[in-house]
C-alpha cells in the first residue's frame, strides 16, 4: 500500500485545469515490415481495427495470463511506439527480445533520451495549436517545435490525462515550459498519481502486479483488453475468465473515514476482503483511493464502521 499527502481541493480539480508533468519513463519505438501483427499478437489490445492514428492502452501477459507491464500503445502508419512506468523497462526489454524477430519488428529503446509530459485538463489546445493540431480523444499524431517532431496522443475515456506526449528531453522540456507559459501548472508524480485515483487507474507495481489479471485491474473498462482480434500471448486465460469465469477480487475507487494509518487489508467475517493499494490522504485524515475488493462485495457498499469504514465506490 502507498500513502500519498495531497490537498483536498487539488484532488477534486486534478483533470480540470492545466497542469504539466515531465517524468522519466520506459519508451519504445517499434518498426519494421510486420510489426503490426506482431504486437496484435503480443498485446491485449486491438491494434489493428482503431486505425492508423490511435493512441491504445493495453498490456503484455504471461502464458497464464498475468500482466508483466501495461502500456500506451501510440500508432501512426506502420510505426508505434510504446509507453510504459519506467520500472517495466527491463522486463519490456527481455520480453521483446524473445517474442519479436527483428527482421520483422525492430525495437528501439528511447528510454535513456526521450521523456514524456503528462498533460492533464484543458485550456492549452491553443499553444498546442502552434505546432499542429492537437488529435481527437483516443487517437495520435505529431507535433513539430525546434529540432523534430514529438508524438502525441488524447486520452481516450476516462484516461487520467488529457494529451500524453513523448520525444527527446530536450524537446520536452521545450514543450513544458511553452504550456506553463500559455498558463498550465508544472505538476508531479503526485499530481499523476492522483489523477489515475481520480479516474480508476491501476499503477504497475502498485495496483499491478505480477499476479494480476486484467480482469482484476479493469482492462475492459479501461478498454485495454479486446475478445474479438484473436490470439495473443495469455488470451486463452483472458478469455476463459471472461466467457466461463470471473475474477474474485476487482479494482474499486474507495472512499477512508481515515486514512492517517490505514490497514493494508480489510477482513469481512474473517476473511480478507479489501486490499488497499494506492491511498490519497487529505489534511483532515480521509483519504480516496484505489483497492482490490472481492466480487462478493458490491458498489455503494460501506465495510467496517465509523472511523473505520471504508465505502467502495457505486
Amino acid at each position: 500500500m502507498e500513502l500519498i499527502d495531497y490537498p483536498r481541493m487539488r484532488f477534486e480539480a486534478v483533470r480540470q485545469h492545466p497542469v504539466v508533468i515531465t517524468d522519466r519513463a520506459a519508451i519504445f519505438e517499434i518498426e519494421g515490415p510486420k510489426a503490426i501483427d506482431c504486437l496484435q499478437g503480443l498485446l491485449t489490445n486491438d491494434v489493428v481495427a482503431p486505425g492508423a492514428d490511435a493512441l491504445g492502452y493495453g498490456a503484455l501477459l504471461t502464458p497464464k495470463g498475468m500482466i508483466v507491464v501495461d502500456y500506451w500503445v501510440f500508432r501512426l502508419g506502420d510505426r508505434f511506439l510504446l509507453v510504459a512506468d519506467e520500472s517495466g523497462r527491463s522486463a519490456s526489454l527481455e520480453l521483446f527480445r524473445r517474442q519479436l524477430p527483428p527482421r520483422l519488428a525492430r525495437v528501439i529503446d528511447r528510454s535513456e533520451e526521450w521523456e514524456v509530459a503528462w498533460v492533464l485538463g484543458d485550456g492549452i489546445e491553443p499553444f498546442l495549436r502552434q505546432s499542429g493540431e492537437p488529435p481527437a480523444a483516443g487517437r495520435a499524431g505529431r507535433l513539430t517545435l525546434v529540432s523534430g517532431p514529438l508524438w502525441i496522443g488524447t486520452g481516450p475515456g476516462r484516461a487520467p490525462f488529457r494529451y500524453l506526449v513523448a520525444g527527446p528531453a530536450g524537446e520536452i522540456a521545450a514543450l513544458a515550459a511553452g504550456l506553463v507559459g500559455a498558463g498550465a501548472a508544472r505538476g508531479d508524480r503526485r499530481d499523476l498519481r492522483a489523477a489515475r485515483v481520480r479516474s480508476g487507474w491501476p499503477t504497475l507495481g502498485q495496483e499491478i502486479d505480477d499476479r494480476t489479471m486484467p480482469a482484476e485491474a479493469d482492462f475492459e473498462g479501461l478498454g485495454g483488453v479486446s475478445y474479438t482480434k484473436g490470439c495473443y500471448v495469455g488470451q486463452e486465460t483472458v478469455a476463459r475468465v471472461h466467457f466461463r469465469g470471473h475474477p474474485n477480487w476487482l479494482l474499486r475507487r474507495v472512499s477512508l473515514a481515515d486514512a492517517r494509518n490505514p490497514a493494508p487489508e480489510v477482513a469481512v467475517d474473517g476473511k480478507p476482503a479489501i486490499r488497499l493499494k494506492t491511498i490519497v490522504r487529505f489534511e483532515d485524515g480521509s483519504g480516496s483511493g484505489l483497492a482490490l475488493v472481492r466480487r462478493e462485495i458490491e458498489p455503494g457498499s460501506t465495510v467496517g464502521e465509523g472511523s473505520e469504514s471504508i465505502r467502495v465506490a457505486g
